[in-house]
């Protein structure tokens, strides 16, 4: 298990405006070449949180999702963000995770965010996710999954929790709270990649993307509101001496999760 080198992108998003974001984001990894193996986007971050998919889902494997695997090829790096997707099954908010070897895996939202009604126009998913990425096991969700602890409950099999969102500003203590829970209670390295800016329905995002490590302090925490590009490299042996030292995993309760 060697270091992994993990960039966090916030950025402001043009909403509805797929190509846009695109462009935007392909000029930052235009500067990343060489420096990362990981970079993390917001969620829906073509579009913005939007409840039309209808007007925007792309096809499995559409032009967003071969757009990853050409910018994760020429980056030589790992990219993951959520994109909205349609399939014979409906519509889905559905995080892939490309790599520079043309692999691309998926996780579709398990938690759909209820007050915002966008589970009126998404499948829930129904499938945790665990990838093995250049030594890593890494365990990506969406957002509102960050709410939920036993969905994402370590039992060993993951050293990196992601989060990508669009989790709006009045609520930003508890996104920064949960995120370093989660790395707590998980023994895990943890990173939460939110966006800033304003969307098309009005709703103010203020950031705070974070890199925590498996005791809860921080690595990467940006200025309120600003977009930032920011690289922090995870060191595996702090990790796995942590672990092998406080082990407090051996003491987990036992249970069967039912999806």
């Amino acid at each position: 298990m060697q270091d992994l080198r993990v960039t966090l992108v916030q950025a402001d998003l043009h909403w509805h405006d797929p190509a846009a974001n695109r462009t935007q984001f392909e000029a930052i990894f235009a500067e990343l070449k060489g420096q990362t193996d990981l970079v993390i986007l917001p969620e829906m971050f073509t579009t913005g949180f939007t409840m039309e998919p209808e007007l925007l889902a792309e096809p499995h494997g559409g032009d967003t999702a071969q757009w990853l695997n050409k910018q994760a090829k020429e980056l030589d790096a790992a990219i993951v963000g959520s994109v909205v997707t349609q399939t014979d099954a409906g519509f889905h908010n559905r995080l892939l995770f490309t790599t520079p070897e043309g692999e691309q895996s998926f996780y579709d939202k398990r938690h759909l965010f209820r007050m915002g009604c966008e589970h009126n126009h998404y499948q829930q998913g129904t499938e945790r996710l665990v990838l093995n990425y250049r030594g890593w096991r890494i365990m990506p969700q969406i957002c509102y999954d960050l709410r939920f602890p036993v969905f994402c409950r370590n039992r060993n099999e993951y050293d990196l929790l992601l989060y990508v969102a669009n989790w709006p500003a009045p609520r930003r203590n508890a996104w920064r709270t949960l995120l370093q829970a989660r790395a707590i209670e998980n023994q895990v390295f943890v990173a939460g990649v939110n966006r800033v800016g304003t969307d098309g329905t009005g709703l103010e995002y203020s950031g705070d993307s974070l890199l925590v490590d498996f005791k809860g302090e921080l690595q990467i925490d940006g200025d309120e509101g600003e977009a930032f590009v920011k690289t922090e490299t995870l060191n595996a042996q702090e990790l796995l001496a942590f672990r092998e030292k406080f082990p407090a995993w051996m003491d987990a309760d036992e249970f069967e999760l039912r999806l």
